[in-house]
């Protein structure tokens, strides 16, 4: 992981609690308004279904070609925001945290949303959006939920519930609230402490959302099997 990663991962998981201070409008509704506008389009970014169906047709229906571009291009999108918010420096970081955060949330529902439309999902189904969530808090901390029984399982299983849990729902999103908030917030101090060179800061920004968002669709990949054939 490096120095610089590793005294990422341990500032951020001993700031985490402080670090909505800089960040106050991050709230379950937050992520929840990412999760709709990743899914719905926003901006110049169209619905998510829509650009994962272009890139099935540019690999020539392949599902796993196009799941691989969808992440692919979502990586290249969250280096690209991880730069920008980096190279403020530690003075405009109560600005560049929750820019970094918003980045970050709606990247990375974007891509996971276009991963299980290619499986097969239905994106208005509330129990696939709660495993889109699932999908964003990463492996390892949704094994640990599960072990805790906060969460009744892996994506998959929340996807595929009987019903719809309508708690589910606050929980998945604080969550992945608090979880942002700790590796973004763990992220800038290590840029503070290990580089104190924006630039650089930069680039180490840009590598680490990078290749936070690989894992995270490596995972959704994983855990959102096909459910239909294409």
């Amino acid at each position: 992981m490096g120095m610089a990663g590793t005294t990422g991962k341990l500032v951020g998981q001993h700031v985490a609690p402080h670090v909505p201070r800089l960040a106050p409008d991050l709230t379950h509704s937050f992520v929840r308004e990412a999760l709709h506008r990743a899914i719905h389009g926003v901006g110049p970014l169209p619905p998510a279904a829509a650009a994962a169906d272009k890139q099935l047709a540019e690999q020539h229906g392949r599902v796993d070609r196009g799941v691989h571009e969808v992440i692919e291009n979502h990586v290249r999108y969250a280096g690209a925001q991880g730069l920008l918010t980096g190279l403020g420096g530690v003075v405009t970081a109560t600005i560049t945290i929750p820019a970094n955060l918003a980045g970050l949330a709606l990247v990375q529902a974007r891509m996971v949303a276009g991963i299980a439309h290619l499986h097969g999902y239905d994106l208005d189904d509330p129990r696939v959006r709660n495993a889109i969530l699932t999908c964003m808090l990463g492996r390892e901390l949704v094994d640990q939920r599960i072990r805790e029984r906060l969460l009744p399982g892996p994506p998959m299983a929340v996807a595929t519930a009987p019903v719809h849990d309508p708690d589910l729902d606050r929980l998945l999103a604080n969550e992945v609230a608090s979880d942002l908030i700790a590796r973004v917030g763990g992220k800038r101090l290590a840029i503070t402490i290990v580089r104190r060179t924006p630039i650089v800061g930069g680039a180490f920004g840009m590598g680490a959302d990078g290749w936070a968002t690989w894992r995270v669709g490596r995972y959704a990949a994983r855990e959102l099997r096909p459910r239909t054939l294409r």
